[in-house]
Order: structure tokens, then sequence, then C-alpha cells
């Protein structure tokens, strides 16, 4: 990853999409739908600059991570 991001945030977030508790998602990491031209995705901060795009697929656990970055990256 680049900017030397702590990869450990990283891991703790994507073990927290895999349990999937989406009230959680929410308050730790401000998760939300996208609009516009990311309708269909989702994005949470792992971070306050650190963005993590993702999508969940008819509400399966099949997660796709789009993109991460900061929002300068990102948008």
């Amino acid at each position: 990853m680049k900017k030397h991001y702590d990869v450990t945030k990283f891991e703790k977030v994507a073990q927290d999409l895999f349990d999937y508790d989406i009230d959680a998602l929410s308050r730790k990491y401000r998760d939300h739908a996208l609009k516009g031209e990311w309708h269909g995705y989702r994005k949470l901060h792992i971070q306050a600059d650190w963005l993590l795009i993702y999508q969940l697929n008819n509400d399966e656990l099949t997660l796709t991570l789009t993109r991460t970055g900061s929002h300068d990256d990102l948008f």
C-alpha cells in the first residue's frame, strides 16, 4: 500500500466487513452508500483521510474492495 498506511487497520476493517455488522460499520467507520456515478457502492473511513470504497452484491457476502486511498486520490 502506498503512503505507508497501517495495514493492520485495513485488516481490522476487512474483518468488520466480513462480520457485516452495519451498525458497527456506520459508527466506527462512517460507512455510507455513495451516489451519482458511484451509485451501488459504499464508502467508509479507515482513518480520517484513508477511505475504502466497496460493493456488496445482493446483500450476500460477496465483497468487492474497489479502491482505497485519500479523498483526493479517490474523487
